[in-house]
């Protein structure tokens, strides 16, 4: 009986409609989703020129987009990779072939070509990666070679039972031979690999059941050869002469065909047997590339389990007994492809903007602040809990989770506070690289910010020393504005951009700022507290011809570049927040910004890389974000938006991602939802409000705590009275947080000092104050098994719909946005606006800014602007002392007290405990 013709065509037609199906399903959960394969071609073989106009039909039928980059002949290696690469690193590029053979005057190895392809985006399926996972035992490559692919897909549309039957192989190149076999393996064939060297070939296809021909020689294998019944799956394509035809040639495959159709069971015709499958395959590929690219997924994460010992070791020798995984393998378990880190080093990376892209159609997972109430100068330990609480999330209860924290300053971590890192068995690890440089952030923002600072001065000193001329020709390069001078002219409304035509009266207007010296706001910045950099002169070198000043310096995180890196939503806002950078008045009362001394464009060539935050993972193994550092008086307290952009898609619609606010939750928390999220667009869901039993001991009225200082018997000794007496503070933190519309979870983090009675009492007057439950954490000697509990509440909270608004309307005069805030954050009657202050919001009224958002300088330690007040006060009111722009960063800070931007150094200071071993390279003392 004639062998069955398998028609691949038809199957083929068949997988196509089904992808095609499967693409308009993604896209009715994905809107503008399209799977998206890129060709590479060098040169111009007719018949590669014939495969890739077959490719881009088919896939433009499936619904993909297909993108064909044609390169010439005189392509060489190196440009090649670099196309390669450029793909790789494209976030809407999902697959990737380079179409074989290469046709290029320069000698090119396909091997090192292939493998420059990234795994994730090979949809041929030759990378070492996808070959050699194929060959493991194991769960099958994502992505495999696409013509072994379409052959086991014809051989399983017989009915042919695979499992026990005998497969003979005929070629083992690693494009069809090998990897079929390898995927015969896999269905239990007994599986036979012949070439050009194997002795009797006719004597092994007479045994073959099952007979895969793949030589690339016409009619190698005789049809007498062939076992009756067997399937036959020939991939040969070859071109011979025939004279019947108007071309001259036909097309035959490696197995004789006339005859073998009679002794088969089922055969493929060549064409139009295994060739469209290969094509189809490819786009199968594509779309599952394009799809696990967007599809949210539970991640599979290597989890750490340090040691818990009791009694809790120190911070450094917690983390040091728990070794950190490679950053790399903790990327490729949440979804990052290798092409969107930056490694630095073994255990962190910077993370690319582009992933925003690539996922831009997966939903945004779950949002989580974490707030404090009015903390001890201890601090209540908000970063710990936002460590402990994603490690109880992501390691114990099993869902995708993220924390974003601040990068912190070495200004504290030498001085008297320590690190950032969390503390005891909630902290992110390596604490030492965390603590420290880290990716070299806040270098970066010192850099820019001291280039402003210099660009200030340096332009006054030229402005006071030459006359119009003479500023106006060395301002001018090569008798050409450059593209920041343009838009110099733009805003004084000058519109001739040539500039030997400008009138000496317009030269006039270009070259000269005229700073007013007194309105200068901008300071240089040093991430070291030093005390005696808080007042100082400047220009006293004879070569300043006395052109002094007195100004000072602030610790870099307290720069306004840094507020600016945290509120941006992409590097092109950064950038343009650059210009808007408001350093000083002129003369005439109107504002200098930093595009009008010409050095924004170079403010962001030295923050170029700070825009990515930084990957690490905290000691359980779950992710952390670790990206800005404003301060949270000054500026807004609160770890990057593009931070927690990234994160929430990577968590996808049922992750949470936990970000933290800085000090108590009347700063942190409410600029983090009046001014974050007024930024950002993103809706929080919950609110975590970090409270101690120590701190509401401390309003009730308990001794001073202070650092270094040890605590007072009441705060070690069971005390409810002095906690009744306190617990006013956290009752009113939970009222401001509802007044957002968020659901309120409250984190009592427990001391070993602590008692039932006082934790009870606690829960029960937090819960009865509207918080949606209140639950006692051990997350800093248990780590995060120790915030299980905590975490299910929270997820239980954003369970719950968010009806969040904001605050105020940002479209309300300056006074009326300050008073809101004090008023409804902190209870006073009314605000005092000194006379400073007036005139400072008269002039930013008059110089367009009285719709920015309000960001209050005030102390942390009080709900008022006096420290010295504690629990819940009320019958005060707040003077506003001075108000300050940020104009780049996008708000107002009114100062309500005497605010440091430069802490000093204690008579003991952290660095006395500092060292490192010289020849192991430990570091020791860090906390």
């Amino acid at each position: 009986m004639p062998a069955v013709h398998i028609n691949g065509k038809a199957i083929a037609e068949d997988l196509r409609k089904e992808l095609r199906s499967k693409v308009e399903e993604l896209q009715e959960k994905f809107p503008g989703f399209k799977p998206h394969l890129a060709i590479i071609q060098v040169g111009g073989r007719p018949d590669s020129d014939v495969y890739i106009r077959m490719k881009v039909k088919a896939g433009t039928e499936t619904g993909f987009l297909v993108t064909h980059k044609h390169l010439p002949r005189t392509t060489t290696e190196t440009q090649l990779l670099e196309v390669i690469r450029d793909y790789n690193s494209q976030s809407e590029v999902h697959g990737i072939i380079v179409q074989l053979p290469l046709d290029s005057d320069h000698h090119i190895d396909e091997v090192t070509i292939t493998n420059a392809v990234e795994p994730e985006k090979d949809v041929d399926g030759f990378t070492r990666f996808n070959t050699g996972a194929l060959a493991q035992k194991g769960e099958l490559p994502r992505l495999y070679s696409c013509t072994p692919k379409g052959c086991m897909h014809l051989i399983e549309s017989t009915g042919v039972d695979i499992s026990g039957k005998k497969a003979v192989v005929v070629g083992r190149s690693d494009i069809v031979g090998r990897p079929v076999a390898q995927l015969l393996l896999r269905k239990s064939a007994t599986v036979a690999i012949c070439h050009s060297k194997t002795q009797d070939l006719e004597a092994e296809v007479r045994t073959a059941d099952i007979l895969i021909a793949a030589a690339g020689h016409p009619s190698l294998i005789k049809g007498a050869w062939i076992k009756p019944g067997a399937v036959v799956i020939d991939c040969g394509i070859n071109s011979i002469p025939d004279s019947s035809r108007k071309s001259g040639r036909r097309l035959v495959g490696d197995v004789e065909f006339d005859i073998a159709k009679e002794v088969a069971g089922f055969i493929t015709p060549v064409p139009g047997g295994v060739g469209p499958m290969t094509v189809a395959k490819l786009l199968e590929n594509t779309f599952v590339a394009a799809k696990y690219s967007v599809m949210p997924r539970s991640w599979s994460l290597r989890l750490l389990k340090p040691p818990i010992l009791r009694p809790v070791p120190s911070d450094i020798e917690v983390a040091r007994l728990q070794p950190a995984k490679l950053v790399s393998m903790l990327a490729s378990e949440i979804g990052l492809l290798p092409t969107e880190l930056d490694p630095y080093g073994h255990y962190k990376a910077k993370v690319h903007l582009s992933v925003i892209d690539r996922l831009k159609h997966r939903k945004d997972g779950r949002y989580v602040v974490v707030a404090g109430m009015t903390p001890t100068p201890l601090g209540e330990g908000k970063s710990t809990t936002t460590v402990g609480l994603t490690q109880a999330l992501g390691a114990h209860l099993g869902r995708n989770t993220f924390a974003c924290l601040r990068q912190p300053s070495q200004g504290p971590t030498f001085g008297i506070k320590g690190g950032a890192a969390g503390g005891g068995y909630s902290q992110v690890i390596p604490m030492e690289e965390f603590n420290l440089h880290l990716t070299g952030d806040i270098h970066a923002i010192s850099a820019a910010n001291n280039l402003l600072a210099a660009a200030i001065d340096a332009r006054m000193f030229h402005e006071a020393t030459q006359s119009d001329e003479a500023l106006y020709r060395r301002l001018i390069k090569s008798n050409k504005f450059s593209k920041i001078q343009l838009q110099r002219l733009e805003k004084l409304g000058i519109q001739e951009t040539d500039p030997s035509k400008l009138t000496a009266e317009q030269r006039r207007q270009f070259c000269r700022l005229d700073v007013d010296p007194d309105t200068i706001t901008w300071q240089r910045v040093v991430d070291t507290n030093d005390r005696f950099l808080r007042r100082i002169t400047i220009g006293q070198s004879p070569t300043e011809q006395n052109k002094t000043r007195e100004t000072q310096f602030d610790i870099s995180v307290a720069s306004e570049l840094m507020a600016i890196l945290a509120l941006s939503t992409s590097f092109a806002d950064m950038r343009a927040r650059m210009d808007k950078i408001v350093v000083a008045s002129n003369k005439q009362g109107e504002p200098v910004t930093a595009c009008d001394l010409g050095v924004s464009g170079a403010l962001a060539v030295l923050m170029k890389d700070t825009i990515m935050p930084t990957l690490m993972q905290t000691l359980e193994g779950t992710p952390v974000f670790v990206h800005a550092g404003p301060f949270a008086n000054i500026a807004h307290g609160n770890s990057s938006i593009i931070a927690d952009k990234i994160a929430l898609k990577l968590v996808g619609p049922e992750g949470i991602v936990v970000t933290e606010a800085g000090f108590g939750a009347d700063i942190g928390m409410e600029k983090f939802f009046n001014i974050k999220c007024r930024e950002s667009g993103l809706i929080p869901n919950a609110v975590c409000l970090v409270c101690t039993v120590r701190a509401l001991k401390m309003h009730g009225g308990g001794p001073p705590v202070s650092p270094g200082t040890p605590l007072a018997p009441e705060y070690k000794q069971e005390n409810l009275e002095l906690l009744e007496k306190g617990i006013c503070n956290v009752e009113r933190h939970i009222e401001n947080a509802k007044k957002f519309g968020v659901p309120v979870v409250v984190a009592i983090n427990a001391f070993a000092t602590d008692t039932e009675a006082e934790l009870s009492f606690l829960r029960e007057r937090c819960i009865a104050a509207g918080a949606l439950d209140a639950v006692v954490s051990s997350h800093w000697s248990d780590g995060g098994k120790g915030a299980v509990d905590l975490a299910e509440s929270i997820i239980k909270a954003t369970d719950h719909p968010s009806d969040f608004k904001f605050l105020y309307d940002v479209n309300l005069s300056i006074e009326e946005k300050i008073e809101t805030i004090c008023r409804e954050m902190y209870r006073a009657d009314g605000i005092e606006i000194l006379p400073t202050a007036a005139e400072k919001i008269a002039r930013y009224k008059a110089q367009g800014y009285n719709n920015l958002p309000i960001c209050m300088a005030k102390t942390h330690l009080s709900f008022s602007h006096d420290p010295g007040l504690k629990g819940a006060p009320t019958c005060f009111k707040v003077p506003i002392r001075d108000i300050r722009a940020s104009v780049g960063a996008g708000f107002l800070y009114p100062l309500c007290g005497t605010m440091s931007t430069m802490p000093g150094l204690p008579t003991r200071p952290c660095f006395f405990d500092v060292d490192i071993d010289p020849e192991t390279g430990i570091i020791d003392g860090l906390f």
